[in-house]
């Protein structure tokens, strides 16, 4: 919740634009009903709360790097590129592989290219977004040509699965990975038109992973390794993560339209954070939007975090 609301509106007239794209999950598929085998939960109760159905989880000693690179993979066949055409590499990611370095250099080492500008987002769900207006920003000022954009979330690592205490959390979550090639538009016939970005750190640890961290000495105690406690594990208050993401979607979405010089009844198509599917449904109700004009796939993935839906899957 540290990382606020975004939006952005596609459009033509800009020098930016995404050239193409890929994602990867795993290939586990896990039901609501296999969670209930050892959550204290139902398909039943799961889909009347999220809309979620199934997600994907990878096996034992699978990072979300491997993830990331086989969705790069796609994303620059898409756009016609090679790894030599990229300038910056940019990681968007709540669970990196390790504690540091982050993704961005191990994906690099993965990927095997010459030296180039490569760093991480810690933005949470909003990740991948902030990390379009960068590359746009980046390709925009000449910065650079084309920019890798990757969003790659491990969550089935860190989630608690012991009877009811964390299954509000746990049902949520999926793993996966998505990517994007941003570079110039010249013929101006697509591209990034308008954007916000808005944090509030007010509402920080609504929604976070308190330990371990660096604050606290040592980073973790004995005491703090499940399933002793559910420190290590993330916390929610659901319902004013509800409230306040349909009102910070609805005014994220509004204020960049206006940005943008077009109506909310000009857009589309939206394609909002997959965080829970009756958030979607709200806040395109608010809006006006009926079914066809919002993209939502978390049924099938679960809420992958910054593996942003670019394309309905």
């Amino acid at each position: 919740m540290g990382s606020g609301g975004v939006a952005m509106v596609m459009s033509s007239c800009s020098t930016s634009r995404i050239l193409g794209w890929g994602f990867r999950v795993p290939d586990l598929v896990v039901t609501n009903d296999d969670l209930s085998a050892v959550v204290e939960t139902s398909d039943e109760w799961i889909q009347q709360r999220t809309g979620i159905r199934r997600r994907r989880y990878v096996s034992d000693g699978e990072g979300s790097v491997p993830l990331a690179e086989a969705a790069v993979h796609d994303a620059l066949a898409m756009a016609g590129r090679d790894l030599s055409d990229i300038d910056l590499v940019l990681c968007a990611s709540l669970s990196p592989d390790i504690d540091w370095p982050g993704n961005a250099s191990l994906l690099h080492e993965r990927l095997g290219g010459a030296p180039i500008t490569a760093f991480d987002l810690r933005n949470q769900c909003s990740g991948f977004v902030y990390g379009l207006v960068i590359a746009d920003q980046y390709v925009r000022s000449g910065g650079a040509r084309n920019v890798l954009v990757v969003g790659s979330e491990v969550h089935s690592s860190g989630l608690d699965f012991a009877g009811a205490r964390g299954r509000d959390i746990t049902v949520l979550f999926g793993d996966g990975a998505g990517a994007a090639v941003v570079g110039a538009e010249h013929d101006g016939n697509r591209g990034l038109l308008a954007f916000n970005l808005h944090a509030d750190g007010h509402h920080a640890e609504r929604l976070a992973a308190l330990g371990p961290g660096c604050r606290q000495r040592p980073r973790i105690r004995p005491d703090q390794l499940p399933p002793e406690s559910p420190y290590v594990f993330p916390i929610m208050q659901g319902r004013h993560v509800f409230k306040h993401a349909v009102e910070g979607m609805m005014a994220s979405v509004k204020e960049v339209a206006a940005k943008a010089g077009v109506s909310v009844d000009e857009i589309r198509m939206l394609l909002p954070h997959q965080a829970n599917l009756r958030i979607n449904q709200t806040v395109a109700a608010g809006l006006g939007f009926d079914e066809s004009r919002v993209s939502n796939n978390i049924d099938r993935y679960g809420n992958t975090s910054t593996r942003w839906a670019i394309r309905p899957a």
